[in-house]
């Protein structure tokens, strides 16, 4: 598969606790993603955050359960991309997760041959 010079960066940013369907979403979502053939997908946890409640998600040895926020990034052509959101929508649908979209420039993807 070949992607485009000219790209789409889908950025998720949800909870580690977030569900879909009994899954965390996290997990539904690359799925989801892999099932339709994008590109690739990644999911990033972060040590730290806070969203629209404010309340501080932290891996301090403390709070280790906590709800720790999650990034996913799928990159891939902006048609590919805009064919995923309404499944995206779907799973996000009771999630108080941040989705954005910018235009990426790729350099390389996959092994040069």
């Amino acid at each position: 598969m070949d992607l485009p010079k000219e790209a789409v960066l889908l950025r998720i940013y949800i909870g580690e606790d977030d569900r879909f369907e009994g899954t965390p979403l996290h997990e539904a979502i690359v799925l989801k993603a892999r099932e339709l053939h994008l590109a690739g997908a990644t999911v990033l946890r972060g040590p730290v955050g806070y969203g629209k409640s404010s309340r501080l998600h932290t891996a301090k040895i403390l709070r280790l359960s906590q709800d720790l926020p999650l990034v996913i990034e799928i990159v891939d052509s902006e048609q590919a991309i805009n064919g995923f959101l309404p499944e995206l929508n779907v799973m996000m649908n009771g999630s108080s997760g941040l989705v954005t979209l910018e235009k990426v420039q790729v350099i390389q993807y996959g092994k040069a041959e």
